[in-house]
Formats: C-alpha cells, sequence, structure tokens
C-alpha cells in the first residue's frame, strides 16, 4: 500500500470523537478530501457540500451507472468511516445520507474563506533575519533526507561541499523499530530497500506514520493536535516564513522534531519557521525534492544511469556514494571512475541481499526504474535471462510467501457465509476465500467486523438469532 495513503486508513481507526475534533479545522478538512483517491468519494462531497438536504439511497444509486454500484458501495463505507458521511434514518422513508456538520461546515470555510481559525498557519510578513530562498531550503531538504536515506544503506552520504549531517539517536530508532533497519545487524531490511524504491513523497509519508504510530515520545502526545499540523504544513506556502507564537506545546515540540527530516526549516532561537519542499507537498499530487536515487547527478539531470548486459555486468555512471551504496547491496562491484562504476550481478551478491530481506522483483524494479536512456530504446528494457535469473537465484532459498491478516471461520449456514464474503469481496479486502470449508481470509478486519455484528442486529431483530 501507497505510505501516503496509509494516514487514511489511520484516519479510519481513529474515535468519532477524535476524528470530529480533528475536522474542526479547515486545513484537516482539506488535506483528507485531497488525500482520498477515490474520484467518486470527491464527487459525493461536493454534490452533498450545498445541497442542504439529505439524499436517499436510491437517488444516489441514480447517480451512479448499475456496473459500478459496488464501487459505490465501497466509497460510501470508506466515507463513514472517516465520519464524512452519515446516515439519516426518517422511519417509513428510505435510508438516507449527509455530509457531518462540522466536516461540511469546515470544507466550505476552506474552499471559499473566512473566519479566524488560523489553522492555514500565520504568514510572517515582518523580515527576521535574512529571508531564506527556495533554492536554499531545497538544498536544506535534500542534505536532511539524503543522509537519512545514506544512512539505511550504511553509506555516510555527504553533499559537495558538506560536512554532511549527523542524525540524532531518536532519528535512528525511529528507522530502527520502524523495521526499515535491523536492530541487530543494523542493515537495511526488505521493508526498507522498498521505502527506497518509492517516491520522496511517498517517503516523507512513510516516516510520518512511523512517527505516529510508533515513537513512544508521540504517543504522549495529542494525537489531534499532532495530526493537525501534520495536514496544516501540506497547506503552506514554498519560501513564506510562519510566525511560531500560535503553535500548542504539542506542535512547537514536533518542529524541532521535523527539522531533522528536512521537512521544517527551523533555528530554535528563532520566532518564525520555514516549511520545506518536504512539507508543502504532502496533500498535492505535486513532486517533491529529486532524489539523489532517482537521478544520476543534480547537474546531470538525466532520468537514468544503469546498464545492465547479458553476461550480468553492471555499469553505473554516477558518483553518488549514496547510490553506490544501494548497488553493493545486490551486487559485486569491480572497478570505479570519477563518474562511474562497474561491477557484476552474482549468485551470492543476489542471496545475500534476499537474505537481507530485498526480493528479486525489487531489485528488478531499482533496475528497470533507473535504466539508462541507452537501455530504453530496447523493449523489454532488461534482459530477460538476467531478470528471469534474479528471480530464479532468490527461489533457491525460499519457497513460501506470507500475507497478513484475518481468517473467517465457523459460520451458522453457508447463507451466512456467502452474504459475509460477497461483502468482503465488495469492499476490497478478500484475499482467499473455500467455498466448501466456509473460510476467507481478509487483510482488514473491521470493516467485516462492523457487518457481521449489523447480521446478528438484523437476526435478533427477525427472531432468528
Amino acid at each position: 500500500m501507497s505510505s501516503s495513503l496509509r494516514i487514511i486508513d489511520y484516519l479510519e481507526t481513529l474515535p468519532g470523537v477524535t476524528k470530529n475534533q480533528l475536522y474542526k479545522q479547515p486545513s484537516t478538512v482539506l488535506a483528507v478530501f485531497r488525500r482520498i483517491q477515490s474520484h467518486l468519494a470527491k464527487t459525493l462531497v461536493m454534490a452533498l457540500l450545498y445541497m442542504g438536504r439529505p439524499i436517499p439511497v436510491t437517488d444516489l444509486d441514480s447517480w451512479v451507472r448499475p456496473d459500478c454500484l459496488k464501487e459505490r458501495e465501497k466509497t460510501v463505507v470508506q466515507l463513514e468511516r472517516l465520519s464524512i458521511l452519515s446516515v439519516v434514518s426518517n422511519p417509513g422513508k428510505p435510508k438516507a445520507y449527509n455530509l457531518t456538520k462540522t466536516f461540511a461546515a469546515s470544507l466550505r470555510l476552506a474552499l471559499v474563506g473566512g473566519g479566524n481559525h488560523m489553522s492555514f498557519g500565520i504568514p510572517c510578513n515582518d523580515p527576521y533575519g535574512d529571508p531564506v530562498s527556495i533554492e536554499e531550503l531545497d538544498e536544506y531538504a535534500r542534505e536532511q533526507w539524503e543522509s537519512v536515506l545514506g544512512f539505511m544503506v550504511g553509506s555516510p552520504w555527504k553533499p559537495a561541499g558538506s560536512k554532511g549531517v549527523e542524525l540524532s539517536e531518536a532519528v535512528t530508532k525511529l528507522l530502527q523499530g520502524g523495521g526499515l533497519i535491523d536492530m541487530k545487524t543494523k542493515k537495511i531490511t526488505r521493508a526498507g530497500f522498498a521505502f527506497l524504491l518509492q517516491d520522496v513523497n511517498a517517503q516523507v509519508w512513510e516516516v510520518l506514520m512511523l512517527y505516529l504510530e510508533g515513537s513512544s515520545y508521540v504517543m504522549q502526545m495529542d494525537k489531534v493536535e499532532v495530526l493537525s499540523f501534520l495536514f496544516m504544513l501540506g497547506s503552506l506556502e514554498l519560501g513564506q516564513s510562519y510566525d511560531k507564537s500560535n503553535l500548542t506545546e504539542t506542535q512547537s515540540s514536533m518542529v524541532g522534531d521535523l527539522t531533522e527530516f528536512g521537512i521544517i526549516l527551523d533555528e530554535e532561537s528563532s520566532p518564525v519557521f520555514y516549511p520545506t519542499r518536504l512539507a508543502t507537498t504532502l496533500t498535492s499530487d505535486a513532486g517533491a525534492l529529486r532524489s539523489a536515487i532517482s537521478s544520476t547527478t543534480v547537474e546531470a539531470g538525466t532520468p537514468g544511469f544503469i546498464v545492465l548486459e547479458t553476461n550480468y555486468r553492471i555499469y553505473a555512471y554516477t558518483s553518488s556514494a549514496l547510490q553506490i551504496a544501494i548497488l553493493q547491496l545486490f551486487s559485486t562491484l569491480k572497478v570505479r571512475y570519477p563518474n562511474m562504476i562497474a561491477g557484476k550481478i552474482t549468485r551470492d551478491s543476489v542471496r545475500r541481499a534476499v537474505s537481507q530481506g530485498i526480493t528479486a522483483d525489487q531489485i528488478i524494479s531499482f533496475l528497470d526504474t533507473h535504466a539508462h536512456p541507452q537501455m530504453r530504446k530496447t523493449n523489454p528494457v532488461l534482459p530477460p535471462t538476467v531478470v528471469d535469473q534474479i528471480r530464479l537465484w532468490q527461489i533457491e532459498g525460499e519457497r513460501m510467501a506470507t500475507t497478513e491478516g484475518y481468517l473467517f471461520r465457523e459460520f451458522e449456514d453457508y447463507e451466512e457465509y456467502e452474504r459475509t464474503v460477497n461483502y468482503a469481496r465488495d469492499v476490497g479486502v478478500l484475499l482467499w476465500k473455500n467455498n466448501n470449508k466456509k473460510l476467507f481470509f481478509v487483510d482488514k478486519v473491521q470493516q467485516i467486523a462492523s457487518f457481521v455484528k449489523a447480521e446478528k442486529a438484523r437476526k435478533a431483530a427477525e427472531g432468528r438469532w
């Protein structure tokens, strides 16, 4: 799952009271609306925003093509779980839906303006010290963020002309606690390598989710204030300084934490802070910083740097210590020149990577994503013999794949099983089923549990339970 989508799943698990408090901030509501991936969900929200009355479910069905009713059901369930949509019950009339009052009021404020909520930050127009340019903010953010990536791959990455960045113990513990680095060997894990393959915006969200879910320090904070501040950052303007005087004690502490990742530029004695591009792109589709992994060098800016031959030899046109460290995870490097390295992908190098949790598909994905433009003139981009052999080397030591989830069984009758498994399929959480044994397996349990509970209540009302 994309890390930027995990924040929506995280919101779904919060109590309704917490979500209601969050939705009092227009910046939070706007950010949540932006992060919802379903175009149908956004369409329904905007259609209901100024309607002024609940919409009956029969009218809602007429908005959707008959072949998309399952998608409509899945969308409504998600909006209900996010406390964006609520059910309005009128005796003797069809069920109807309406936007929750708090969400609707805040979204209208976010779209048309007004109010004194200050949830979009307080721009500081009075200069404090020398103003910081956008170029300086980008350079600062890149240096901080790529130092984090360099630590993950075991390379003390340092930009040209820089002394490097010393990561605090809190940052390293966060990466280890999140499973991106093995706590015993201090080496990158499968999850860590998957993290490197993501774009920078997704990487930032991954770290923020670890910050939210895995930090004992954050666990003691007010979740509403933490989430409100993160969502606010996505609505700020790059290059603009913002006053810290309106921040709560919790949010002031977060400024210091996020500074270590390059998300915010802040000096402890300064009354203002600057959001970097890592922050201002959190809730938009705009790209964040160009990572050192995704381009050969900042100066060259070419889309790929790796050449792979059918004899398993690999050539990388780069001088980046970070890129070289990543290549060393799954290849054996032989020669290094000022702007190029040469090596070979071998059985031992792939098996070494697999033993650290890196998969063959991740290696292939990395090679394909960063293939040199000359290689992209051929189809397929990578030599099929090399791709197949990388997969075979992994299979030598692995025979089974695991998926975390929940198993449902012991249904009263086949009818109950069929209704439940069909619902699981409709909402998109079904992974496996066995009709003969009345078993099925899902990756999320909350929606199914709610459905089963509703079914029990219905049967009890009918006198069948």
